[in-house]
């Protein structure tokens, strides 16, 4: 058992962990660079600790710097949130070593899901169903060039190692393979210090659909359902929807067994989720594990009621899981949109500066993730999310409704953001009757998208 936590990270995920931890009588030391020193998770913890310059690798990736602010301050565990050191095997063993728990699965999960290739492995011994591809990894363009000839083209190369969008790139023939090739090898060396590269099948068009997966110490998996991810701007999520709407009762059904048959492979513990793509012809696809929590991960809070972040602390502190699959219900539907600060008319260029004015909506369904106040300085070195912004009704129609609402009554001044573009994607033919996969934003919305902001 433990009664302080430090979390090592920032904006709305720490605020959302710290108040998780309010609420069960845990304290909170918070970590912050030199750039967040006035920063809301700052000013919610018990303690706070400086721990480097603004760069995130000098602060928020300082494992050592992270470490020893815990150890200073008596914390028994870390929450790593999501970014920066959530899926980062060494840290959570470095963590391991000094008797501090991790908030998360064990180092050994998190090294054998990270590693692409490896997961790839891990499921088809499991028998749950995997894009075709390599069978390991590619070692140079003269290996990649025999593969992409036995799997047909288009293609997609992938940093073994990766995540957030890097070490990614789409291959449609063999005349841009080499290009591509070392690209992405040169991007995942600098991203993950890690160059190994492996090839799939493009599914594209497809259904992104993630399911929620919580494991604990004793060999228990339960899911929490799916969600919709489909709606992606150069692999980055822009807009999330549970539950995925398109899918019959019998796929949805299939595809949460898959999910917890791969949760069950590796004895998973913790939050997790299991990534699948989904074809035209309904065949679904294991794409990767995320061993953390999701950014996208309220929309699952509000259609189960389920506080995932509650469940992790608990999961941490050995407590087993006491509901089991049948106490899971599922009520009405939950849609998520990112508010970024960053200009969609200038290909989404971000947008740092001083938030002059704020107002959130509120109302019944809606929910406000955020880390950002009036006055509030948006910094330049970290992710341009700012808001997270989550609405629940009864049915598919009545969340739609609920989110242009939402939308419209949102207020931020001071710097640019995406919030018209995301209300000209809501109010889409296409968004209305949920007739969209991956290729719907970035090869038809935005080739006609025009602003409709003032």
């Amino acid at each position: 058992m433990f009664n302080k936590v430090l979390i090592a990270n920032r904006g709305e995920i720490a605020v959302r962990i710290i108040r998780a931890c309010q609420e069960m009588e845990i304290e909170t030391v918070a970590i912050y660079s030199e750039a967040d020193k006035d920063a809301l998770h700052v000013q919610l913890a018990d303690e706070s600790v400086c721990v480097g310059p603004d760069k995130a690798s000098d602060s928020y990736l300082n494992m050592h710097h992270i470490l020893s602010a815990a150890i200073t301050t008596g914390a028994q565990a870390i929450h790593p949130g999501f970014g920066f050191l959530a899926e980062n095997s060494l840290f959570a063993e470095m963590c391991e070593e000094c008797s501090i728990e991790f908030i998360g699965p064990s180092s050994r999960i998190i090294e054998a899901m990270g590693n692409k290739i490896n997961a790839r492995k891990l499921m088809i011994e499991a028998e749950v169903p995997v894009i075709p591809g390599s069978d390991g990894e590619v070692s140079d363009l003269a290996e990649a060039t025999r593969i992409a000839k036995e799997i047909g083209y288009p293609l997609m190369l992938k940093a073994a190692a990766g995540g957030g969008g890097k070490g990614i790139r789409k291959v449609f023939d063999a005349s841009q393979l080499q290009e591509q090739f070392l690209s992405a090898q040169s991007e995942a060396r600098l991203a993950f210090g890690n160059d190994q590269m492996y090839l799939e099948k493009i599914i594209y068009p497809a259904k992104h659909i993630e399911v929620q997966v919580l494991g604990d110490k004793y060999g228990h998996v339960i899911h929490l359902g799916e969600r919709d991810c489909s709606l992606q701007r150069q692999n980055q999520k822009v807009l999330e929807e549970a539950s995925a709407f398109s899918l019959s009762d019998n796929l949805r059904q299939k595809i949460a067994q898959a999910a917890v048959k791969a949760s069950l492979a590796v004895s998973y513990e913790s939050a997790g989720t299991i990534e699948f793509l989904v074809d035209e012809s309904g065949h679904f696809y294991f794409m990767e594990m995320n061993t953390r929590i999701q950014v996208e991960h309220p929309i699952t809070e509000m259609i189960t009621g389920v506080d995932i972040v509650k469940w992790q602390l608990d999961i941490a502190q050995g407590k087993p899981l006491n509901i089991n699959q049948a106490e899971i219900e599922f009520t009405g539907y939950a849609i998520e949109c990112r508010i970024n600060a960053e200009n969609p008319q200038f290909n989404f260029a971000p947008s740092p500066g001083v938030i002059t004015k704020l107002h959130f909506p509120g109302g019944l369904g809606v929910r406000i993730d955020s880390a950002v106040y009036q006055n509030y300085m948006i910094p330049s070195f970290y992710d341009s999310m700012i808001a997270k912004v989550i609405v629940h009704g009864s049915t598919r129609e009545e969340a739609l409704l609920k989110m242009r609402r939402a939308l419209h009554e949102l207020s931020i001044e001071g710097v640019i953001t995406n919030q018209f573009f995301q209300m000209d994607l809501l109010s889409h033919p296409n968004m209305i009757v949920g007739d969209y996969d991956t290729a719907f934003l970035q090869d038809l919305f935005l080739k006609d998208w025009v602003s409709t902001e003032d």
